[in-house]
């Protein structure tokens, strides 16, 4: 079923990858654009961004880029003018940005807790806090923002700064939802589990220092029950999914896609 955002203007934010590879607001972008939608890749990284944005527009889409700081709300607010200048809409909004510092309460700096909270969930209040007034004048639109199964379980590294902010991410998703539900206005998060993407093997690194990376994506695979870790193509598809009119009534969820590892041990 070809083009199920036809005609859709959707916002991504993280839009570019940190390394070579599939990021996944990078492929979320380029399968939104696949499928009809006229795509503002937005990203910190200008460079990274364009990447995205080329790679959309030699197969046929329509992209545009956007340098901004999604912890900063005049950027954010210039981001959702140029959207609707350019398109004069914004039917998604797509929140993929995040980071993840590890350290528990005692080892985290305060500098390191107060950055992962601006990127992580400031950057949504953000984002919705200017986008939603755009669709409520519309009467309708999609948002969905990226969390994790982080917030839910302990996923074996002391990430307190991540977990905390995805776990709120995803009752901000709840709250947004139930509030803006009379209005035609969805909202949904996504939560990856394990997932093989260039900013997860940054983090991976950084957690674990020099040891060989293979090994680190084997030792996950062996905690997923599909044997496999996911890629940025899974959490794409189900953006795709809760940005079609095909989740029309879907809105508050929390999609997991871990492989089956939330479902526990045997």
């Amino acid at each position: 079923m070809p083009d199920r955002l036809k005609d859709k203007v959707a916002i991504v934010t993280g839009a570019g990858s940190i390394g070579v590879g599939w990021g996944n607001g990078k492929a979320v972008a380029t399968l939104f654009a696949r499928e009809g939608a006229k795509v503002l890749c937005a990203d910190i990284n200008l460079k990274s961004a364009n990447e995205t944005s080329n790679l959309i527009k030699d197969e046929g889409g329509d992209a545009r880029v956007f340098e901004v700081d999604v912890s900063d709300g005049e950027q954010v607010l210039g981001m959702v003018e140029t959207a609707m200048k350019t398109y004069g809409h914004i039917d998604i909004l797509h929140n993929n940005v995040g980071i993840a510092e590890i350290g528990g309460p005692v080892d985290a700096s305060e500098e390191s807790w107060d950055r992962v909270h601006d990127v992580n969930l400031k950057s949504a209040f953000l984002t919705c806090k200017h986008v939603i007034p755009v669709m409520q004048d519309q009467g309708e639109g999609s948002i969905i923002n990226v969390s994790s199964i982080s917030g839910e379980r302990w996923l074996g590294v002391p990430y307190i700064s991540y977990s905390t902010t995805k776990a709120a991410l995803t009752q901000m998703t709840r709250v947004i939802a139930r509030q803006y539900a009379p209005e035609n206005i969805r909202c949904n998060a996504i939560l990856p589990g394990l997932m093989q993407t260039p900013m997860v093997a940054h983090s991976l690194q950084g957690a674990y220092g020099d040891k060989d990376i293979e090994d680190l994506w084997a030792k996950r695979e062996a905690q997923v029950p599909l044997n496999r870790v996911g890629d940025a193509w899974d959490v794409a598809y189900a953006a795709l999914y809760l940005g079609s009119d095909e989740a029309r009534y879907v809105t508050g969820s929390a999609l997991v896609v871990d492989g089956g590892i939330t479902l526990g041990i045997g």
